[in-house]
């Protein structure tokens, strides 16, 4: 008996829905989590951060560097939770405590830390004072965090602030997809940050 010629159109096709398939089972817990933060809103749930619709808000394309002067993009960053302030190098008493802020509330996350990436984007062409942040509290504030100079008027456009207030008085939070997310208000209740950072931790199943 001759056997049957193979459609070469549908073993092709075939093949494609073998790999949608693999892709599809692959990105499920990325599109799990996606849906759970971002679609589906229990009316129980509760956050203390401002929520932003991450569709409106990716990272936007701009040239940044290192404090050396070498090209690094917040992109590069993507795939671990960024927790962002910006500012001028001038860093008064209230960037200080930002800054030691940001490195507690990472601290708080026990196991979950490493999972957080701190980012300090710089709006002017100054240098950080390092030995006067380390006075803070007697180490170094800077420790793990990425300082990047970015163009002052991008990040204003990019980064929503509240009424009365500028963006470099928020601590902003990206998750690992590189989109904006979250904005926690001026001169914030440091429990109820940790809080929700450990909330989005835990329900997310990226980064």
């Amino acid at each position: 008996m001759q056997e049957k010629a193979i459609d070469p159109t549908q073993a092709r096709r075939r093949g494609r829905w073998k790999l949608f398939a693999v892709l599809l089972v692959c990105a499920a817990p990325m599109i799990a989590s996606y849906l759970t933060y971002y679609v589906i809103k229990p009316s129980g749930r509760t956050n203390y951060g401002t929520l932003i619709d991450p569709r409106e808000r990716p990272i936007p394309p701009m040239a940044s560097t290192t404090l050396a002067g070498e090209p690094r993009r917040l992109e590069d960053l993507a795939g671990k939770w960024l927790m962002v302030k910006v500012g001028g190098a001038d860093c008064a008493q209230a960037c200080q405590k930002q800054l030691h802020a940001m490195r507690q509330w990472r601290l708080m996350q026990g196991k979950n830390m490493d999972r957080i990436q701190r980012v300090w984007l710089l709006t002017d062409a100054g240098a950080p004072d390092a030995a006067a942040l380390r006075q803070v509290e007697g180490v170094d504030v800077l420790d793990g965090v990425q300082v990047l100079r970015a163009d002052a008027a991008t990040v204003q456009q990019w980064l929503p602030a509240e009424a009365g207030s500028g963006a470099a008085d928020h601590i902003y939070l990206i998750d690992p997809l590189g989109n904006l997310m979250m904005r926690f208000p001026k001169e914030p209740e440091p429990r109820r940050v940790y809080q929700d950072i450990a909330k989005l931790l835990k329900a997310s199943a990226i980064g």
